[in-house]
């Protein structure tokens, strides 16, 4: 399959953020390889969204907007994230699926460096871009990555966004996770695969365990060629305190996935260590137990989405298997 023949859908789930879907959409129909199809799973609460990217698509030349098919679907029960990634796969119909999220802006050859990396290396199961605009965190940041983040924990996804400018020019990157906002599959490699349902809201860690249960064998690189921004949009996100996300994201991560062996054990004891610390320090630094509370909420939530992930799993195989047949 060479890049000419590669047909690709665009997925980005969307939710009250008009203005910033807006955006994203305008640089996807200004990329020098257009994809066949755009799926969008809109969340909201109006129809505002939907009319700006209407309004893009009725702009489009004929020749231009008939060769882009658009998907478009409203629904404002779906709980979070991952569910509507899901529902949005079984609109998908191309051979390699890209989810975007609802607030990225791409340069103009962003998906053209894809397909080249899916064309170049026919045995790699999925492809993600790279961020161009994360800086460096803070050094007590950064040194609690450092010391704490190890085996499974550690995230190298990260550490190459920061170095987005000296990558640019490199060869496709190995890595063993890609990031939700800008990553890519093959449909044929992932379409008996779900994101984890018992994750809602803000989901965070579902593209990390996503990526987990396709094994150790899938081949997934970063393609520092295809760049876009991550222009974060403060609408719907949440305030929490720092620690709840990432205790909630790290113990979900770790009890569904990473839970065996002595040495992720090890590791998850030792950044629970770390955890401790930071929410102590923080603590005397508010005179406040805050932190110790975000922490300890962080990981009660953790417990209730590993329950709803078993009692979906369930459900799901008490039910007739979903097909993706077109």
């Amino acid at each position: 399959m060479n890049s000419e023949a590669m047909s690709l859908s665009v997925i980005i789930p969307t939710k009250n953020r008009p203005a910033d879907l807006e955006s994203t959409v305008r640089s996807l129909l200004l990329q020098s390889v257009l994809p066949q199809q755009l799926v969008i799973l809109d969340q909201s609460a109006d129809n505002k969204s939907q009319q700006k990217v209407q309004a893009l698509f009725d702009a489009l030349p004929s020749a231009v907007g008939g060769r882009l098919k658009l998907t478009y679907e409203m629904d404002g029960a779906i709980s979070g994230l991952a569910m509507a990634r899901n529902r949005s796969m079984t609109l998908a119909e191309g051979d390699v699926w890209l989810f975007l999220d609802d607030d990225v802006v791409m340069e103009p050859n962003f998906v053209e460096e894809l397909c080249k990396v899916y064309a170049r290396f026919p045995h790699a199961v999925g492809v993600s871009g790279i961020i161009t605009n994360y800086p460096r965190p803070p050094w007590a940041s950064w040194l609690f990555r450092m010391i704490f983040l190890r085996g499974p924990f550690h995230d190298r996804r990260q550490s190459e966004y920061w170095r987005a400018d000296r990558l640019r020019h490199r060869e496709p990157i190995r890595t063993d996770r890609l990031g939700g906002g800008l990553m890519s599959f093959r449909a044929d490699a992932v379409r008996s695969y779900l994101f984890d349902e018992g994750l809602q809201g803000v989901s965070d860690g579902e593209d990390v365990d996503f990526c987990v249960r396709l094994g150790p064998d899938a081949v997934l690189l970063i393609a520092p060629a295809a760049r876009l921004e991550h222009r974060q949009s403060p609408k719907g996100r949440l305030r929490n305190h720092h620690l709840h996300r990432q205790a909630r994201s790290i113990c979900f991560l770790y009890w569904k996935n990473w839970h065996h062996g002595f040495w992720n054990r090890l590791c998850f004891a030792w950044l629970g260590t770390g955890f401790a610390l930071l929410a102590t320090i923080g603590s005397l630094r508010r005179f406040s137990l805050e932190p110790w509370r975000a922490l300890f909420a962080g990981v009660r939530d953790a417990k209730d989405a590993r329950r709803r992930a078993g009692a979906h799993r369930r459900n799901e195989g008490e039910s007739a298997p979903r097909s993706h047949e077109r």
